[in-house]
């Protein structure tokens, strides 16, 4: 039923797998490598049609520094941050507390509600693009950072409520109890007990919310437009011009916009596996 440890595996399969394994990885990473060889590559080198090759001279200064200080990559950058983060706050905060009173309190009505939170998942975000557009428009959000904020915000608590709901039904039940027999009121139950017991829950969803909304294209392209609140995942089309597309300043500017998710990963990563893994060993 479960696979067998490669230690235990035949000496030929072994080999194999550290053979596949490394080629495997480098397949992966051929896109993200092409990118970076693109980002320090002369302009002159995809008019000649020199894709593939070895670029005809090292431009990664020339390149970067048009990216930070000949555009408006640095303002793109700022707004994503300024729209992420007040999204992955409020995001946490709500779904936190629908979380535990989903998954401590038994009402009628509960699953229902739930399977409400659950099912908005699953509504393709496209059939969605008119109707929000025109929603925004009404309210004077459009083209504004609080009208994104408000959409992910929205769109992003029903798969956060899944994630917390389903990790508070983990906890230990016995604490809260015990702090109800104390006659603790349940605000402060849910922020001196339960709350600190969802640091690792918090942190993963935090990776992965921040990581979803720093990414996104679609809904930045839909709701915004111009630099003064887009995002930089659609403020890097902004190196195409009518007639040609600056493939060498796209590339290094995608790199610039990767960094933060891959950063905030790393820096997080403890936190992150610890939240994700909690609860799958009894």
């Amino acid at each position: 039923m479960f696979p067998k440890p490669l230690e235990k595996s035949s000496r030929n399969w072994q080999i194999s797998y550290q053979v596949l394994l490394p080629l495997t990885l480098i397949v992966w990473l051929l896109p993200l490598i092409a990118v970076a060889v693109f980002s320090i590559k002369p302009e002159a080198d995809f008019v000649n049609g020199n894709y593939w090759g070895l670029p005809s001279s090292f431009e990664f200064f020339t390149n970067y520094g048009k990216v930070f200080f000949e555009s408006d990559m640095p303002r793109y950058l700022w707004n994503s941050v300024l729209i992420t983060v007040p999204t992955v706050i409020g995001c946490i905060i709500l779904s936190s507390m629908t979380g535990f009173a989903l998954g401590v309190y038994k009402f009628r009505g509960n699953l229902l509600i739930f399977f409400m939170f659950i099912a908005g998942n699953f509504v393709p975000f496209q059939i969605l693009m008119v109707p929000v557009r025109d929603l925004t428009l009404s309210l004077n959000l459009y083209d504004t950072k609080l009208g994104l904020i408000l959409f992910h915000v929205a769109f992003q608590t029903g798969f956060c409520t899944l994630f917390m709901r389903n990790f508070i039904r983990a906890l230990p039940f016995p604490l809260i109890e015990a702090a109800r027999v104390e006659g603790v009121r349940e605000w402060r139950i849910f922020l001196f007990v339960v709350l600190p017991l969802m640091k690792p829950a918090l942190a993963a969803l935090a990776v992965l919310i921040f990581t979803f909304i720093w990414n996104d294209y679609f809904w930045a392209i839909v709701l915004t437009q111009g630099p003064d609140s887009q995002p930089v995942t659609a403020g890097i089309t902004s190196f195409n011009s009518q007639f040609r597309a600056a493939y060498h300043l796209m590339s290094a500017g995608s790199i610039v916009a990767a960094l933060p998710p891959v950063a905030m990963f790393f820096l997080m990563q403890k936190h992150f596996i610890a939240g994700l893994t909690l609860g799958a060993v009894k």
